[in-house]
């Protein structure tokens, strides 16, 4: 697997009048990973993605995608791409069937009778083949959305909050197709707000309101904010949370079910906090890695809103 980048773009931006949705975003996808992108809602995901499949044309900013031009040769670009909408954008009074074999026309994909049924089996469709794509249920509608992304064999998918709404069975069962889809080859870009899907990720870039706040490997991600944390387990945490609020070295706490997840940039000064308050014996006291999620946190926390009136 060739280790070239099948997404390559620097300072790509969109304007709407006098708002900035994206930012002078960059980024770069190696090919046959899977790349997580993550970020709160009108962050600019959504935008981002447009703007790499040619669906929308960027107002600055430079690069490629597939080894094309994403601003001047975004109809190649498309021809290549598999697209996954956040919300489902077939037709409902059709069959799963009937889906299908329209997307594939719309491609012009060889065979278009046998590569229908090879994509029903694949995607475990064949046996509700005949069933109108409206009386799905979210996790099949999930399943027809993806085979018709794949009909056409693209070299890289584009997932758009592709999880959103559907049960965890579902949300297992669409991982396991993605990561059999990356080992085959295929790059994956996908949009979450679950963090067990982001640790599934090779790559993770946070956005937030049109910016990027940081990337890299996923299972850096962590070490690269520079957050320690430790987690305190026992009685009187909902006391204990108000009582850490503005301690020294206490940038962040959490509630994380059972127990509150307590995190700083500055080990030394946390940590000094954290001993002053085990030693009063209430709570249970271990130092622990920082996750995703307590990354995602700490940089939303510092995020500007670019629609807020504050804003410039």
């Amino acid at each position: 697997m060739s280790n070239s980048a099948v997404i390559d773009v620097r300072g790509i931006t969109k304007r709407y009048g006098d708002k900035v949705v994206v930012d002078h975003f960059d980024i770069t996808v190696p090919r046959g990973a899977i790349y997580g992108f993550l970020g709160p809602n009108g962050s600019g995901k959504t935008t981002t993605i447009r703007m790499l499949c040619g669906l929308l044309l960027a107002d600055a900013g430079q690069g490629t995608c597939l080894g094309f031009d994403v601003r001047s040769q975004a109809s190649q670009i498309k021809e290549q791409v598999g697209y996954m909408t956040q919300k489902f954008s077939l037709y409902e009074d059709l069959s799963i069937r009937e889906n299908l074999n329209f997307v594939a026309r719309m491609y012009g994909v060889n065979r278009r009778k046998e590569r229908v049924t090879a994509a029903l089996a694949d995607l475990g469709l064949a046996d509700r083949a005949g069933q109108l794509a409206g009386t799905l249920s979210g996790g099949w509608k999930q399943r027809l959305a993806l085979a018709a992304c794949l009909i056409h064999d693209p070299q890289l998918l584009l997932l758009d909050e592709p999880t959103a709404g559907v049960d965890p069975k579902a949300r297992r069962d669409f991982w396991d197709e993605i990561r059999r889809l990356s080992k085959a080859g295929v790059t994956v870009l996908v949009s979450t707000h679950y963090m067990d899907e982001a640790i599934q990720c090779d790559f993770i870039t946070y956005i937030a309101y049109g910016k990027k706040l940081i990337d890299g490997p996923a299972t850096e991600i962590p070490s690269l904010v520079g957050l320690s944390t430790w987690r305190a387990e026992g009685a009187e945490l909902a006391a204990l949370e108000l009582e850490l609020a503005g301690q020294p070295g206490v940038e962040q706490v959490a509630r994380f079910g059972s127990s509150l997840h307590v995190s700083g940039t500055d080990a030394d000064r946390l940590e000094a906090t954290v001993r002053r308050f085990e030693a009063t014996g209430k709570q249970r006291w271990s130092r622990q890695p920082a996750g995703l999620e307590e990354a995602f946190i700490y940089l939303m926390a510092g995020a500007q809103d670019n629609f807020s009136r504050d804003t410039a």
